[in-house]
């Protein structure tokens, strides 16, 4: 099987588990927009040349070459990744310092579910409930992010972990977007 069919079916398999999550959740139209620039050739190539299938083939780019191009562009465009809401701290004495400002709740839901659907597709059978709590401690614990997103992304992950999908796509329904 060639590398642009593997890289369209995993993107689009990844693409269904975050809109199945997303609708659990009540965020249709989140769900059916999530990631869609990933069909687009800066980002589809892109994984077509790195494809790998057993983790993001931004991470092979990055390696290769010292950036992400795709990633680059995926972020900028994409409600859903904490990247996108860093921004200039207008109270700063200097100009150029970047900080990280809330995320809107919906956003983070959709960033929880886009987690859960990353480790599905690259952990497949070896996937629990704990993965995407696992990934969080493996990086983004340390990651720029606005504590009020980090502490609803840990307690929506830690409750994933403790509690199952189920209730917590409950929670998230029925108390974050609330």
């Amino acid at each position: 099987m060639s590398k642009v069919w593997k890289h369209f079916r995993t993107i689009t398999y990844h693409k269904y588990l975050v809109a199945r999550g997303c609708f659990g959740v009540g965020l249709y139209k989140q769900g059916l927009l999530h990631d869609l620039s990933k069909y687009s050739p800066s980002e589809f190539w892109v994984g077509v040349k790195y494809f790998q299938g057993d983790r993001s083939p931004n991470n092979a780019e990055r390696e290769d070459i010292g950036y992400s191009s795709a990633w680059l562009h995926h972020k900028g465009r994409n409600k859903h990744h904490y990247e996108y809401w860093i921004d200039y701290n207008s109270r700063a004495k200097a100009e150029d310092i970047m900080i990280p400002v809330p995320m809107p709740k919906k956003y983070i839901a959709e960033m929880v579910m886009d987690r859960i659907a990353a480790s599905k597709v690259y952990m497949g059978n070896d996937y629990t409930d704990a993965s995407p709590l696992q990934y969080y401690y493996r990086g983004t614990d340390k990651a720029p992010i606005h504590e009020e997103t980090r502490r609803i992304l840990l307690d929506i992950l830690t409750m994933l972990a403790e509690k199952g999908e189920k209730e917590t796509f409950r929670y998230v329904r029925k108390t974050l977007l609330k």
